[in-house]
């Protein structure tokens, strides 16, 4: 018996159930009719319109890249010797030519008195066999010994200044791989026990580039010279630059598709830009001047052929269908090649609410329905250029 008094009730709390969800779709559906077309009249299908203009078309290509300093000085001793002083520290600025370190030069102070003494000996020698006479062989032999004693000389005057380490570039110190101790020069290991690679690593500063790859497909058109503008992480606008080389050797990228390595430099000093910072690059590949062009959202097919409803009569609304040829497209504008002139008005197909007059031709809402809660609901879009047939009934 209660089965049964329990199956009756999940039978009739089905029931409730279902004729609840269907009173709700019916009054979704009336609702939503109601608000479509609660003025009485039917959503008209309205348009804007555009004038046709003359304007500088682009072709472009893309690359990605990240944003370097245009210039990485690893500088390390070209002499031997044991460090003793280290001038610099990370995040020091510096001037071209600013000493950076310094190595003990007793060894090559002493070499150049060496040289020095020699080239006077040379000198000597040279003067007494031609005070003796001495025959042509011997002349030549000490103009050589001359010559090499002098290039020692310049050698070990050279490697005395060598023991400054300088700053071939203005920048900053990123990188310091030197220590006051450390042994350093051609002949001591590229990196030391402590870690210390014997470098000091200066990056300039203001002026950048952009390390990018370029598609295989589009390398071809990308030469040293072209225009480039970058849009950077953190800047609003785009940043002049200019291609600078194009690797000619493709490399993978993460999907293993071949690009080809670009540098883009960017014109000049900027304070705005930070190595490291990712960066998108359209190059610019062909420019034309005064194209005519027309919105590509006024273009209309019909088979093989392609026209526009030029508006004839702007008070009234007057259109006539003209026949165009069309050429490039570039964003959201189109070549026109024949049947429209500089300054004439054609039509955008668009979309009215329902209650919008459909004469001033523009998109409208009405009465601020939307902003006081009527209108569509929710979630509802209109098809694009209206509904087909007229709106719903």
């Amino acid at each position: 018996m209660k089965r049964k008094l329990l199956r009756r009730v999940r039978i009739r709390r089905s029931r409730r159930l279902v004729v609840s969800l269907v009173v709700l779709v019916v009054v979704a559906g009336a609702t939503g009719g109601w608000l479509l077309l609660r003025d009485g009249e039917p959503a008209a299908a309205a348009t804007m319109t555009a004038t046709v203009t003359t304007r500088t078309l682009e072709r472009t290509v893309t690359a990605s890249g990240t944003v370097a300093a245009a210039t990485t000085a690893d500088l390390a001793f070209d002499v031997s010797g044991t460090v003793l002083d280290v001038y610099v520290e990370p995040g020091d600025r510096v001037k071209k030519g600013q000493r950076l370190a310094a190595i003990d030069d007793d060894v090559l102070r002493a070499e150049l008195d060496a040289a020095d003494s020699a080239l006077d000996a040379a000198k000597a020698a040279r003067s007494e066999h031609l005070a003796d006479g001495a025959s042509d062989e011997q002349t030549s032999a000490d103009e050589a010994a001359v010559l090499a004693a002098e290039s020692s000389l310049t050698q070990a005057r050279d490697a005395v200044e060598d023991a400054v380490l300088r700053s071939t570039t203005a920048g900053t110190v990123t990188a310091v791989g030197i220590e006051v101790g450390d042994t350093v020069g051609s002949s001591s290991p590229s990196t030391s026990a402590d870690g210390t690679d014997g470098t000091i690593t200066v990056v300039s500063t203001g002026t950048y580039v952009v390390d990018a790859t370029v598609a295989s497909a589009d390398v071809a058109q990308v030469t040293e010279g072209l225009k480039a503008r970058l849009t950077v992480s953190g800047i609003a606008e785009t940043v002049d630059a200019t291609v600078s080389e194009v690797g000619l050797v493709a490399e993978a990228d993460s999907s293993g598709a071949a690009v080809f390595p670009v540098t883009i430099a960017v014109t000049g000093r900027r304070d705005d830009l930070y190595a490291g910072t990712s960066a998108e690059v359209a190059i610019v590949v062909s420019q034309r001047t005064d194209v005519l062009t027309v919105d590509s959202r006024a273009l209309h097919a019909d088979g093989d052929t392609t026209y526009v409803d030029k508006v004839t009569d702007a008070a009234t609304g007057a259109t006539e269908r003209v026949i165009v040829t069309t050429g490039e497209t570039s964003g959201m504008v189109t070549e026109v090649l024949t049947g429209l002139a500089e300054g004439d008005v054609v039509e955008i197909p668009g979309f009215s609410p329902p209650g919008g007059s459909g004469g001033d031709r523009q998109l409208q809402d009405p009465g601020g329905r939307f902003e006081q809660g009527g209108g569509f609901p929710e979630g509802f879009t209109p098809p694009q250029g209206g509904f087909p047939g007229g709106a719903p009934r």
